[in-house]
């Protein structure tokens, strides 16, 4: 080989040889970081199908060393096999969409989620980790539950008395929850606490609170269960569409229009622009002129009353009073939000797909003869795949991964901002 002609080995050989795993891992975190909103709505579905995939080998070999008297597929030599991944699947979706009793269902959970993955996406924004969502909407279920029964005496029944009663509902709600959220916001604020051992530990103390007051003072006399009286039927949220008395989709457009509002505050306001510059770089947006104890305390209490009007529509359209075991629609929320990659407008699909996946697994234990817990695994692995890459896009985001000028705000639509305050005017969407 003469000396002019370059050594075809070389060619062949890494460009960057010195490389280690963890650079190769920082360059595919800053891709992923910098990634647009159509390659990450592919990377939303490549991840769907490959959950399925892996699920479908989860329960053949589930059904390979169960026994059943009638499986759907035996060979000799391999086995037989209890379980049909194609029929569990095929279940488990169109049990989210038909009869139309399962669509209530559906639009019921994704309603819920709504609210406490609205709850959970406000602090991300705002660099806060809420994880008392859960105590929040139940305090605030609480506040409904009292403020409905003391008010209903003193107006008329009907129309007029219904307004009333929702709207204190509500505003009772949102304002027991934003109380309980601002605490763990105050306590970052000025005693520099971390807001996620705090948010915890407010849930357990959220709850004991509730089932003391319920079983010493608020009790039904007429109930052995540790509950409250029952609302009054005009006080309820009144199903519109579907005949179910556990969902009213007024409801559902009310949290649908929350959604919208909730993102055109944080792109739009003055407040929204110092909460999500507050989220991104605190220090910066604090040298700008952004009070950063206000916003803490503000932002989290946003949070913890829309958590906690979560907790009252629960009251309103769901169990028309407040009882023991609510369902864990709080820490649900989380898991909807990192879906959303916290972005207002996505925690709708992301509700609504956390809703249908809760409805179709109803169906498959009700439908097939398949074990309830291998159902939680398959419903676990789709969130697990689905919701992985927006997380990891979300901690590179934080850690400045990707190319300096362009730190990703976590807003779950491509929205970039610069790499100052004096560079974030909004984001734009990709």
């Amino acid at each position: 080989m003469s000396d002019g002609e370059p050594d075809r080995d070389d060619e062949r050989a890494d460009p960057n040889p010195e490389d280690s795993w963890q650079d190769r891992a920082d360059r595919a975190l800053a891709r992923l970081v910098g990634a647009s909103a159509v390659e990450r709505i592919l990377i939303s579905l490549a991840a769907l199908a490959l959950s399925v995939v892996v699920g479908a080998v989860v329960i053949l070999v589930s059904g390979w060393v169960a026994t059943c008297e009638s499986p759907f597929f035996a060979t000799s030599g391999v086995g037989s096999f209890c379980y049909d991944p194609v029929s569990v699947y095929v279940t488990l979706f169109k049990g989210a969409i038909w009869p139309s009793y399962n669509v209530a269902i559906t639009f019921k959970e994704t309603t819920l989620l709504l609210f406490t993955g609205l709850s959970v996406a406000v602090a991300f924004r705002a660099g806060m980790f809420n994880i008392g969502t859960q105590g929040q909407l139940v305090l605030g279920a609480l506040g409904t539950a009292l403020s409905v029964l003391w008010v209903a005496p003193v107006v008329p029944a009907g129309l007029v008395g219904a307004l009333i009663l929702i709207s204190v509902g509500l505003f009772v709600g949102a304002l027991v929850g934003g109380f309980w959220g601002a605490i763990p916001g105050a306590l970052k604020a000025y005693a520099d606490a971390n807001e996620v051992i705090t948010t915890i530990m407010l849930n357990f103390v959220a709850s004991g609170i509730a089932f003391t007051l319920v079983s010493e003072v608020f009790k039904d006399p007429a109930s052995q269960t540790v509950q409250t009286r029952r609302i009054a039927a005009f006080a309820q949220l009144q199903p519109v569409v579907f005949d179910t008395t556990e969902f009213s989709m007024l409801a559902l457009v009310g949290a649908l229009v929350l959604a919208g509002a909730i993102y055109w505050m944080l792109k739009g306001t003055a407040f929204g622009y110092d909460l999500r510059t507050s989220g991104v770089q605190p220090e910066a947006a604090e040298y700008g002129g952004v009070e950063a104890k206000k916003t803490m305390v503000s932002s989290m209490a946003l949070s913890g009353a829309l958590g906690g009007l979560g907790g009252a529509v629960y009251v309103l359209m769901v169990a028309a009073r407040w009882r023991t075991g609510i369902p864990s629609l709080g820490f649900d929320g989380i898991t909807v939000s990192i879906l959303a990659g916290n972005n207002p407008l996505g925690v709708i699909p992301a509700a609504l797909l956390f809703g249908a996946l809760k409805t179709g697994s109803l169906a498959i234990e009700f439908q097939l003869a398949v074990p309830k817990q291998l159902v939680g695994v398959l419903r676990g692995l789709i969130i697990l795949f689905v919701a992985m890459p927006e997380f990891f896009r979300m901690v590179g985001a934080r850690f400045r991964f990707g190319d300096e000028r362009q730190s990703v705000a976590t807003d779950g639509a491509g929205e970039t901002t610069g790499g100052s305050v004096g560079d974030d005017q909004g984001g734009d969407d990709r």
